[in-house]
């Protein structure tokens, strides 16, 4: 595993920033051969950044759970690959995995965003608080106009507590975005990345200029997401338009029914990786949107 700090805009435009689902075996307990698979195959696709928050579904990971989580993820990652662990999104929970990755060597970790209980201002002292016990720069998750202001977030990165910015706040039309516009104004746009896949990713990086983006569907077809993002980078609009579109049947069905329990069924279906059952409190999608599921992850596969 690579343990080196994200140093932007370089680390950030490297790679895709997979966000990937977590295998479990039929007891729900941690797969690790399931998630080498997984791992391998992104890898294998010029994916150099894992990020495992809520497509990994750690929301309702168990605390005692959390150290078997940052073993395996540092022993299945190559040298050269950035493992990024979530922790929260509650404050204790988030306080006492900051403890548990001090006996690791990750180069930064993401607390995961919740609007209830929280306030901004209380958003801020908890990272505050987990950089403190952690030692680690924070990735900061903005899923929510409401979850914390632009300014407080520029006063995290101003005091230096930032690794970086995953902006995930979905808008009916992604270039009418006040907020992100606000952001990108107080923040580098080197520290900011998209965080809702492929499909705002163009407009993310080219109207407003931030770095990178995160994407679910890259798991299941990591080598065009790379190229999609190459693509953007070298002002190629039409080609990484033209990509996009080859992910928006899967991101389609990941909007209708669950972004995290699509992609979640997807990578099995796809067979890539035998991702296991949903741990609860998330539950398996129905039987019947299973094959519209698998058809989407296949075609995307085998494009």
């Amino acid at each position: 595993m690579k343990t080196t700090p994200v140093n932007a805009p370089a680390d950030l435009r490297s790679s895709v920033i997979a966000v990937p689902p977590l295998c479990r075996n039929a007891d729900l307990s941690l797969s690790r051969a399931e998630n080498e698979k997984l791992v391998k195959h992104m890898y294998a696709g010029g994916i150099r950044t894992l990020l495992y928050g809520g497509n990994a579904n750690l929301y309702n990971i168990a605390p005692s759970e959390y150290p078997a989580l940052l073993t395996m993820l540092r022993e299945i990652a190559p040298e050269d690959l950035w493992m990024v662990p979530s922790v929260g999104p509650m404050y204790g929970t988030a306080m006492d995995q900051a403890a548990m990755l001090k006996d690791h060597e990750f180069p930064t970790a993401m607390l995961l965003p919740t609007l209830f209980p929280s306030k901004p201002a209380g958003v801020a002292t908890a990272i505050r608080h987990f950089v403190e016990r952690s030692g680690l720069k924070a990735v900061l998750y903005i899923k929510d106009e409401s979850y914390i202001t632009p300014e407080l977030a520029a006063e995290l990165v101003n005091d230096g507590l930032i690794s970086w910015i995953k902006y995930a706040v979905v808008k009916p039309d992604p270039a009418q975005d006040a907020y992100l516009s606000k952001l990108v104004t107080l923040v580098n746009t080197d520290l900011i990345v998209s965080g809702i896949g492929e499909q705002p990713a163009i407009i993310h990086l080219r109207d407003f200029g931030i770095t990178g983006f995160t994407a679910g569907c890259v798991c299941v077809k990591p080598q065009l997401s790379t190229d999609m993002m190459h693509a953007i980078h070298a002002g190629d609009y039409e080609k990484a338009e033209q990509i996009r579109a080859i992910f928006r049947p899967l991101e389609d069905l990941r909007n209708a029914h669950s972004p995290i329990l699509v992609l979640h069924h997807a990578v099995e279906l796809a067979g890539i990786a035998k991702t296991g059952p949903a741990l609860p409190l998330l539950t398996d999608l129905p039987a019947e949107l299973l094959p519209a599921i698998e058809k989407a992850a296949k075609e995307l596969l085998a494009h």
